[in-house]
């Protein structure tokens, strides 16, 4: 079965990469910040590139669905965290797939959104706007290489795509996408989002199951050869069969929100995930029961900031780690983001497919194996 784990040798010196720079990102600053702040650091690394501007939605991922990407080293990636998304998609559905994902990656941050640009540093305080683009840039010109996980998503009506950073239902995926018509403003865009949100604070009625990652550690055996046509979610039964009995299912209920979430920062001011750097093949899920009141779900959001959320404490938050799960909207009500992008309400699944491509980053190696662990706060318990 084809991960992208173990070594791999640096990028070369020289190198030439391939940037699909979105001019549109945050505030419309991305391509003269390129100029200023990204090529002149490339020039003195010895990195080549080629320079291709997106024009429209799903432009890189159809340019990396065609071209030939043996011309380059690597494919940069400049925008937020949905051109990353689109070319990942993009490769997941060439011919050659298992091939082209193995091509190495790079995010620059210049979108309003960079959550997924903090997977890339080991350690440090948090860093926003030209500083984090200037770092991530640097990691570039050191050419080191990281594996990274991939969630991979189904949805009921049989659509197939990847996930790099999340899946939001409800409170955030609502703030995600109604705040887009203020993606001028940059990042305060969210802010002003979840203060509108807030004020008409949704609930939104569904199922949700899980595979908890300790349940996985302690029925682990050999992994099932898989298909070349796609990769295979070996953990997930189809969508319109029950979930298997080992994995935790929440009642039907109503929610604030529902988080799957790859990295520590959901955005470049949201330390979402405090807890630490998931083991690979494994997510951070997160979910808020209705009954929260305005004035905590304020407070959680501030905390997370520093991600000091977990230490609020509150009863209707609840945080596993899990390596796949189904959740089945009952009501209609809100949409899904993917990575900050689209998606209808409908039934999905998704399991984490771990070291599945490989991605410059400050990380010298890949995260340990999935072994059980103990938590800091267990979930409350659910039917099995």
């Amino acid at each position: 079965m084809f991960t992208a784990g173990g070594s791999r040798n640096p990028l070369p010196r020289p190198c030439h990469v391939l940037v699909l720079l979105n001019p549109r990102g945050g505030k419309g600053k991305a391509l003269q910040l390129f100029w200023s702040h990204v090529q002149p650091l490339l020039a003195q690394a010895d990195v080549s590139f080629t320079l291709m501007l997106t024009e429209r939605r799903n432009h890189a991922r159809e340019l990396v669905r065609a071209e030939d990407l043996r011309r380059w080293d690597a494919l940069v990636v400049m925008s937020g965290d949905g051109l990353i998304h689109e070319v990942v998609n993009g490769l997941m559905e060439r011919p050659d797939w298992e091939t082209a994902i193995q091509k190495p990656l790079c995010s620059l941050p210049a979108g309003s959104e960079p959550g997924s640009k903090r997977a890339y540093f080991p350690s440090g305080p948090q860093v926003t706007k030209e500083d984090l683009l200037t770092n991530c840039t640097q990691l570039l010109c050191r050419r080191l290489l990281a594996p990274m996980d991939l969630l991979s998503l189904q949805t009921a009506c049989g659509q197939r795509l990847f996930s790099v950073l999340s899946l939001a239902w409800g409170f955030i995926a609502d703030v995600d996408l109604e705040s887009e018509k203020f993606r001028r403003l940059g990042e305060i865009r969210f802010t002003l989002g979840t203060c509108l949100r807030l004020v008409a604070l949704r609930t939104y009625r569904g199922t949700l199951a899980y595979l908890p990652a300790e349940t996985l550690a302690s029925r682990r055996g050999p992994s099932p050869a898989r298909a070349p046509q796609a990769p295979s979610d070996t953990h997930v039964a189809p969508l319109e069969q029950p979930v298997p009995p080992h994995w935790t299912v929440v009642p039907e209920q109503d929610f604030v929100l529902v988080l799957a979430l790859l990295h520590s920062h959901l955005a470049s001011e949201l330390f979402t995930a405090p807890m630490g750097r998931c083991s690979a093949g494994a997510m951070h899920l997160f979910y808020v029961r209705a009954g929260v009141s305005r004035a905590t779900l304020l407070r959680l959001f501030l905390a997370m900031e520093k991600g000091r959320h977990m230490e609020c404490h509150c009863p209707h938050l609840v945080y596993v780690p899990v390596v796949a799960f189904r959740l089945e909207p009952k009501d209609g009500k809100g949409v899904f983001a993917v990575d900050g992008e689209l998606l209808i309400s409908e039934a999905v699944q998704g399991q984490v497919l771990p070291n599945y491509f490989w991605m410059v980053s400050g990380y010298r190696e890949s995260p340990p194996s999935l072994k059980p662990k103990s938590q800091q706060r267990p979930p409350p318990a659910e039917s099995r």
